[in-house]
């Protein structure tokens, strides 16, 4: 790779929340994949097209192991804390156990006797809002952006809802870039800590719930070990809520950042809900670093050799704003047709929650404008604060008012 100081430093500043950083726009002109800096200082190469995204995201010579874990480009400490493991050998068929174990209990199947639940909780949320706004703007994500997935995800995994501010605590701080490497390794450990001893309890007295799948599969195979558990306990738990948060709150703004295309969805939100949830889920793909991969061995893209060991950083945000797939990329469109994005991924990894996700989103919304069709926000956009450091993205607060 080049020099440290020929290569972008990231992660890039951006002018708001609702645009990606220009510097990803001048990336994105290039044809071939682009060496950056991480925030951790390592090279890495970035992909920002989509075609080269969807080929690599479906592409098995690249993995989260490393041939040699000591020496692995970091993405920064917060996100490649438990990781990248040694274990080429192992890592298709690990993957293959954990899917196996966690696919029926997101299934699309199960989503929808789910929906009657989310639709009561979303209701109840909002009962509360429309008190609370009688004091003046209340804050969206406080009252439902935040605690719907939360409670959900606790519900369907086994975690105990009166624990989802701790174990929300904790994946904000092992997320966060701008923390250091002490204290994400002391919430990683400590999250990790938490989730086996939810496993141990689940164990000795299993209930219908994820968790207690994982602990009977560990029991099982002795080959199952506690960090693999603690790895896709602490992955689900971060990424089932964190994701779904931010879009929640992210498609309220889009939506009402523009009074004339709210009140278009207003005007009729169930028959719009599933086209806007998609481009919500296109135009919000969460992450400000991408995906991290490394080469298992040498990969061309487009000219460019990606060498065994390199890292890897597949933003699946950016490129779905490639204007070579999308017309008007960063235009949000509810009506955009076809919509192709890459916002759960792509291939043998494609999110094994994008049902819950888009669940949840589509009750939250539709409910949100059926109810108050005259939402809008109570501050400009560009005053909407994000979270510090955050590698997932999101907002620190959403007041609104109608």
């Amino acid at each position: 790779m080049t020099t440290t100081e020929a290569r972008p430093q990231l992660p890039f500043e951006r002018p708001n929340v609702m645009d990606i950083a220009p510097l990803y726009t001048v990336l994105n002109r290039q044809d071939a994949p682009v060496q950056v800096t991480t925030p951790a200082g390592d090279p890495a190469w970035m992909i920002t097209r989509f075609e080269q995204a969807r080929q690599l995201l479906g592409d098995t010579r690249l993995g989260r192991s490393h041939p040699a874990p000591e020496q692995a480009s970091r993405v920064s400490d917060a996100v490649t804390l438990g990781g990248p493991s040694g274990e080429q050998d192992k890592e298709a068929a690990n993957h293959t156990r954990m899917r196996k174990l966690l696919v029926p209990a997101f299934s699309a199947g199960r989503m929808r006797r789910l929906s009657d639940h989310v639709q009561t909780l979303v209701d109840g949320y909002l009962d509360e809002m429309a008190a609370q706004h009688e004091f003046g703007p209340v804050d969206l994500h406080a009252i439902l952006s935040f605690p719907l997935p939360v409670r959900v995800l606790c519900e369907l995994l086994g975690v105990p809802v009166e624990d989802r501010e701790y174990f929300h605590d904790l994946s904000t701080r092992f997320s966060r870039m701008d923390l250091g490497v002490e204290a994400a390794r002391g919430a990683w450990d400590e999250l990790t800590e938490y989730f086996l001893r939810l496993v141990r309890a689940k164990l000795a007295d299993p209930r219908p719930d994820v968790i207690s799948d994982l602990a009977l599969a560990q029991a099982e195979d002795p080959t199952f070990s506690d960090e693999e558990l603690a790895a896709v306990g602490g992955g689900v738990l971060f990424a089932g809520h964190e994701t779904t948060m931010t879009r929640i709150d992210m498609g309220v703004v889009f939506l009402t950042a523009d009074l004339d295309r709210r009140d278009r969805f207003a005007a009729d939100p169930d028959g719009q809900v599933q086209a806007t949830v998609e481009e919500v889920l296109r135009i919000t793909a969460p992450g400000a670093l991408g995906q991290l991969r490394y080469a298992h061995e040498d990969i061309e893209v487009d000219g460019v050799t990606i060498r065994r060991g390199d890292c890897v950083l597949i933003n699946t945000g950016v490129a779905n704003r490639d204007p070579a797939v999308f017309s008007e990329p960063d235009t949000f469109d509810p009506g955009r047709n076809p919509n192709i994005h890459l916002g759960f991924g792509h291939g043998i990894h494609f999110c094994v929650g994008a049902s819950l996700a888009r669940t949840e989103l589509r009750i939250a919304l539709s409910t949100l404008f059926r109810r108050f069709p005259m939402l809008r926000m109570a501050i400009a956009p560009e005053d909407l604060q994000p979270r510090p450091g955050s590698v997932a993205g999101g907002l620190v607060s959403l007041p609104v008012t109608w």
